[in-house]
């Protein structure tokens, strides 16, 4: 296996535990607080009625799944053309290394509630998306 899908492989593993994590959270506190807003699990977790909210943190771990489902894949798509269009190996780590440590932070700091730390976390996101980006159409037009 190239080197780079190796890269493409440990970084969509990455993604997923962090992704997976979110959701762990979601679950954990759900469970602590026995607040389920859908009724068959209320039923099934607490023998009780669904509660009308979530709770704070549940929500917020809404949000930081929404925003990794914004992000996360079309990242990984820009990877896979990025390895398609045989671009510099070192690049296939650093900009997965800025994103991945990007994703990482914005959940912390979203959890956490701290801006502008939060966002400066998003824009790093979204600057490494754009080099890649970049670099693919230099290695299409000028390669």
């Amino acid at each position: 296996m190239e080197s780079s899908w190796q890269v493409f492989a440990i970084v969509s593993v990455l993604l997923f535990l962090k992704l997976l994590s979110t959701s762990v959270v979601q679950g954990l506190v759900r469970i602590k607080t026995k607040t389920f807003r859908w009724k068959e699990d209320a039923e099934f977790f607490t023998n009780s009625f669904p509660a009308t909210d979530d709770h704070a943190i549940v929500a917020t771990a809404n949000g930081v799944f929404r925003n990794d489902l914004e992000n996360i894949p079309i990242f990984l798509f820009l990877l896979i053309g990025y390895i398609q269009t045989y671009s510099w190996h070192e690049g296939t780590i650093i900009y997965s290394g800025i994103f991945i440590v990007s994703r990482i932070l914005h959940a912390i700091f979203y959890f956490l509630h701290k801006q502008p730390w939060r966002n400066i976390a998003y824009d790093l996101g979204v600057l490494s998306k754009l080099l890649l980006a970049g670099h693919i159409l230099h290695s299409v037009f000028f390669a």
